[in-house]
């Protein structure tokens, strides 16, 4: 017996936002999932039923650390620099402190989420 992932959860102070900037960079559809005072959560789902999704929630605290967990993008039909320059455009910003010879370069969402950018 095994179990499938359902989500990849990111804790945010603004939920809504970072959805739409992972909904932008996937192209995936933005879903309100709850909307209470307080606890917003969204999905950012892949058009295939079953996939894993996105999952934003509003949290109090504020992100103090490097994540221990990130996603690595890869560019479907544009070069790495073409889809660095999109994803800065969205919001995203390049993180300084590249490893030297890497092929990835290390991004942050909006709210500060690093993430990696895969040579397409």
């Amino acid at each position: 017996m095994t179990s499938a992932i359902l989500n990849v959860t990111f804790d945010c102070s603004d939920a809504r936002s970072v959805a739409r900037f992972w909904s932008a960079v996937t192209g995936w559809t933005l879903h309100e999932e709850r909307l209470d005072p307080g606890q917003a959560e969204y999905s950012v789902r892949p058009p295939q039923d079953g996939g894993t999704r996105l999952y934003f929630v509003t949290v109090p605290e504020p992100k103090t650390t490097k994540n221990r967990v990130h996603l690595n993008v890869i560019p479907r039909d544009r070069s790495q620099e073409q889809e660095i320059d999109r994803l800065v455009e969205l919001g995203a910003t390049v993180s300084v402190g590249q490893s030297p010879g890497a092929a990835w370069v290390v991004l942050a969402d909006p709210e500060g989420n690093e993430f990696c950018v895969e040579p397409g």
